[in-house]
């Protein structure tokens, strides 16, 4: 599978240890424009990317198409694992990423899961443009999933491909649309 360098950053820590939508103007809502009310996570509305409102949401949202268990926050899974961190402890420390927090929980195969939730969307596009990096995100959080079970399982959850690769393109019968940051695309495609 080419899994591009958010993604291989998260299959290249497990290695060491043996480890937005589109059209909103406040970069929260999906492509239709509408909001999920605050709470459980829930579809932005017809066509629109799913919301959620803190970790246990997003954790919850996962669950219906993968597993996620043991939800932690970054800093304390980060502790416990010491090089096996998941993605985004810097990044979440930068505010040029507007990710409000960053938790962590495991797939079935124990590979780690990086939630993000992003206060503005088209601020976390343009710093994922900058630094050639690509997400699995909804209206208002991301993720980084490692294990190639989890990311093919994340690809039916209604979340969104983020790229910002000027050579990507999508086979036929995918959807694709511009994203907030110029150059950058969200598309139900995943590249293997």
């Amino acid at each position: 599978m080419r899994i591009k360098r958010a993604l291989a950053i998260g299959a290249a820590l497990v290695a060491l240890s043996a480890v937005g939508a589109c059209g909103s103007d406040d970069g929260n809502a999906g492509a239709g424009g509408a909001v999920a009310s605050a709470g459980d996570t829930g579809q932005a509305g017809v066509g629109g990317l799913p919301k959620a409102s803190d970790m246990a949401s997003i954790a919850s949202y996962l669950n219906e198409y993968t597993s996620c268990q043991d939800l932690a926050t970054g800093d304390d899974y980060d502790a416990d694992h010491g090089q096996d961190s998941a993605w985004g402890a810097q990044e979440a420390a930068d505010a040029s990423w507007a990710i409000k927090e960053r938790g962590v929980c495991t797939d079935r195969s124990g590979h780690p899961i990086a939630l993000l939730t992003v206060t503005d969307m088209k601020k976390f596009q343009t710093a994922a443009k900058t630094n050639g990096d690509e997400f699995l995100v909804g209206a208002d959080f991301a993720v980084v999933p490692v294990g190639d079970e989890a990311v093919r399982s994340l690809q039916q959850s209604g979340l969104r491909f983020l790229t910002c690769d000027a050579d990507f393109s999508a086979p036929s019968g995918y959807e694709k649309e511009p994203g907030l940051a110029d150059g950058c695309v969200l598309t139900n495609y995943v590249p293997e």
